[in-house]
């Protein structure tokens, strides 16, 4: 028999699409499912988008392109960022490469030694802790539940950092919870990394338009300038412009860390996609208008499932402030049975609702905090208030 590396013990499939496939399947076969699991807005691209994208295939625009992407994206985004964090960016500060995913993949490749440590804020995206694992790297989990309104205080940074932190991952808003780190919050994190001069930041940015009082959610460079050449930012097309399976994400950072994750990337999956790229600079350059009616139309599926669900006896809902994710205590049931079988964890409790009533939700536990449950609201009111239904039948069945 072929033996395998030792890394494959390190990978486990994606549990979110694990979890939308399953759902998939049940649907394929006759059941009337409501899947709140995958992070994927249920709108499509703005046509001026797909306008871009067509154009670019009838102009013959469909060869490789340079590994870190063409070179008229690569300054919409640099003149996008410097806009944004009211910094200077030229275009050698970005790349671009298949996806905000594989983005991260790369930076860590190119940023972790073996044995380094990685600041993770749990709750957190499931997969971050895999490819730190990937990377060689070792995830040191900072867990920031209810009473911390699950963000990362400067005394729980200062108390992680230690002589093996290589970098600190942080998302805003966050998948899970839908918090946003505020300007003071920022600041003060700041004071901290900058007793710390050896910690790099990687600042996961994907849902950095997806805010609802603030056009955009504040960020670690507007609030400390001074630490530019420690951070690198991530961001994407998949969620702001709902461009998932277009597969184009990109990074901007010191010229150093860019250039290598570049030469990663050539050697991997040698460049992006062509016509997603003429795509995105469309996105970038005009779609903001469409961007903010979307973001109105979330805030407004937001309050409706929030409200739906905490109609349920001891669910409680963290009131989101960005992204398209509903955080929802369900520790209350955890003991409970249902036919014999005790729900020990949110696992559990997953796997019954979506068996007893066909609603796929996220257990917490793969984000790191077990007792909750991550809803995704990226569908019809409609569709969420009928899963808000079915989960109150299900937690009502359970003794």
């Amino acid at each position: 028999m072929i033996k395998l590396a030792e890394r494959v013990s390190l990978m486990k499939p994606s549990p979110i699409l694990m979890l939308a496939a399953r759902a998939g399947e049940l649907k394929a076969a006759g059941h009337d499912v409501i899947s709140l699991s995958i992070g994927e807005p249920d709108w499509t691209p703005y046509d001026k988008i797909k306008d871009a994208a067509v154009a670019s295939i009838r102009e013959g625009k469909t060869k490789y392109t340079p590994a870190p992407g063409i070179p008229e994206l690569r300054k919409a985004i640099a003149e996008q960022a410097s806009s944004d964090l009211g910094l200077a960016f030229e275009a050698a500060q970005v790349t671009v490469s298949s996806g905000a995913k594989f983005v991260l993949f790369s930076a860590l490749q190119t940023l972790l030694n073996p044995g380094d440590e990685v600041l993770l804020i749990a709750p957190f995206w499931a997969s971050y802790t895999t490819m730190v694992e990937l990377a060689g790297g070792i995830p040191k989990i900072v867990v920031c539940d209810k009473t911390s309104d699950f963000k990362l205080t400067p005394e729980m940074l200062k108390k992680a950092i230690g002589p093996r932190t290589k970098a600190i991952l942080m998302n805003s808003p966050s998948n899970p919870t839908g918090k946003i780190y505020s300007m003071a919050d920022l600041k003060a994190l700041a004071e901290v990394l900058r007793a710390a001069p050896g910690v790099a930041v990687i600042s996961d940015d994907i849902y950095n338009r997806l805010c609802f009082e603030h056009r955009l959610a504040p960020h670690l460079l507007q609030a400390a300038p001074d630490l530019r050449d420690r951070v690198i930012c991530l961001n994407g097309a998949s969620k702001s412009y709902a461009m998932t399976g277009w597969r184009l994400g990109w990074a901007l950072g010191p010229k150093e860390v860019i250039n290598a994750m570049s030469a990663y990337q050539s050697q991997s999956v040698s460049c992006p996609n062509s016509m997603a790229q003429y795509a995105a600079i469309e996105a970038i350059r005009s779609c903001d208008p469409d961007v903010a009616r979307t973001v109105e139309s979330l805030k407004d599926r937001a309050a409706s499932i929030a409200r739906e669900v905490e109609k349920i006896p001891g669910v409680i809902a963290a009131k989101p402030e960005g992204a398209f994710y509903l955080w929802i205590d369900i520790s209350a049931y955890l003991g409970k049975s249902l036919n014999g079988k005790v729900m020990k964890t949110s696992d559990d409790l997953s796997e019954a609702l979506l068996m007893d009533q066909m609603v796929a939700a996220v257990p917490g536990s793969e984000f790191g905090l077990d007792g909750y449950f991550r809803l995704s609201y990226a569908l019809s009111k409609e569709k969420a208030t009928e899963a808000a239904a079915r989960m109150a039948t299900f937690f009502k069945k359970l003794g």
